[in-house]
């Protein structure tokens, strides 16, 4: 416990009244009075305060949440005696918060909803110790601070939002709605896609009469090649994800962005996987149904980038032996000069059996410093470093598409685009 301001403005007053009694103003008998009558007072205070019941408190919480959204908390308080309280929930560190601390007076009996948002900041799994409380003695002279309710934990996903609007899509306008540029080719397979108006030298064979007939207008059937193919989403955990733009690492944006394609491979009828390597590793294999999502995101939702080297043979290495079917491996990472001799000889390795897109993020703080114009001396040198960087990177690039590798070279917004558009002309071409 400790002593509220009220107890510290009479204790004030005692000593006044002590002053008073050294300057022979007040007789000594009134110092030993008053602070008699003010201990007791404190003591009983005390005692009841202690003896007061620590209110429920209930916390309503998704079980899961995405990671960098606002979210609204529920605390549910009941006491079994008329109180006055101060509330602060405690969360995970480092949190943004909106709507904390608060004071309330509870009834007995009644239940109390208290509100409040916050804002996951990091994906994993996190902690809710309990809601701290503060109570105050019915005299006002003491507070005391109480742990209550259960702790909670709650998983924090990368951001699942933007699937759930792409759900209510097709997986042709959820393509259109992530930025990829989908060209479109009518295959004359037996895997219906959709019904369309007739256009003229379509088959006879594709008219749909019960559709045409409720149409008063020809409407024909139209149709794809079934060409269902295993995808393999290869997400660096290393080093190199480790830079930060946007609020968030390249990792998250690559974690985002796998799983956007993952969700429209699935919506198409391919079987979808993801390994993590280079720091933590994880292996989820290809499976196909929208079920299989859930498992990439229960894998994936506390994976972290680590400031260790990423080994790209061993990757391959592994990845080899864990996918003997061939399949689409997209590989993200971040490719630099250093690195190309081994990241080559990796998907080298890999091409013996499998079809491998490598997407090399790029810092988008690099064309910013090429494009601000140059003052001074240190901006020129700045410039110039930069201006080499690139073209290592470049060459790195080069010498990876010159061994028939398909190379992205995307900054980390426009990932999801453009592993999609690629994705979708690999499956369009019939390439697997």
């Amino acid at each position: 416990m400790r002593p509220a301001p009220a107890l510290l403005v009479l204790l004030a007053a005692w000593a006044v009244v002590g002053a008073a009694v050294l300057a022979g103003q007040v007789p000594a008998a009134a110092w030993w009075a008053t602070g008699a009558s003010l201990v007791a007072f404190a003591l009983l205070d005390g005692l009841l305060l202690r003896a007061r019941p620590t209110p429920d408190v209930q916390r309503v919480l998704p079980e899961a949440l995405p990671v960098g959204h606002r979210r609204e908390v529920e605390l549910k308080i009941v006491a079994p005696r008329r109180q006055r309280l101060d509330l602060f929930d405690l969360h995970p560190s480092g949190w943004p918060v909106e709507g904390l601390p608060q004071r309330l007076r509870v009834v007995p009996g009644q239940e109390i909803s208290v509100r409040y948002r916050l804002t996951a900041a990091a994906r994993g799994l996190h902690v809710f110790p309990g809601t701290q409380l503060r109570l105050h003695s019915p005299l006002r002279l003491w507070t005391q601070s109480r742990l209550a309710g259960e702790p909670r934990q709650v998983r924090v996903y990368p951001d699942f939002a933007p699937l759930a609007r792409l759900a209510l899509l097709s997986a042709e306008q959820a393509s259109r709605v992530v930025g990829a540029h989908v060209r479109r080719r009518r295959g004359e397979g037996t895997d219906f896609q959709q019904m369309r108006e007739y256009r003229i030298g379509d088959s006879l064979r594709r008219i749909d009469w019960k559709a045409t007939a409720r149409a008063r207008k020809l409407v024909s059937r139209e149709y794809q090649e079934e060409r269902n193919q295993q995808v393999l989403l290869v997400v660096d955990t290393g080093r190199r994800m480790l830079a930060s733009e946007g609020g968030l690492t390249h990792f998250d944006h690559a974690l985002n962005a796998a799983l956007v394609v993952a969700w429209l491979g699935l919506r198409q009828g391919d079987a979808v996987g993801l390994m993590a390597a280079g720091g933590e590793a994880r292996w989820v294999p290809p499976h196909r149904g929208m079920g299989a999502l859930d498992a990439l995101l229960r894998a994936s939702y506390d994976l972290q980038p680590a400031p260790v080297a990423t080994d790209y043979l061993a990757l391959a290495g592994e990845l080899a032996r864990r996918q003997p079917r061939r399949a689409q491996v997209m590989l993200v990472t971040n490719v630099r000069e250093e690195d190309s001799g081994e990241l080559l000889a990796a998907v080298r390795l890999l091409q013996r059996r499998h079809l491998v897109c490598v997407a090399s993020l790029r810092e988008q703080v690099l064309d910013a410093t090429l494009d601000a114009d140059v003052a001074d001396l240190d901006g020129a040198v700045t410039a110039g470093a930069v201006a080499h960087y690139l073209q290592q990177r470049a060459a790195a690039h080069e010498a990876l598409r010159q061994h028939g590798v398909m190379t992205l070279d995307v900054a980390p917004a426009d990932l999801s685009a453009a592993l999609v558009e690629r994705y979708l002309a690999v499956k369009r071409d019939g390439l697997l």
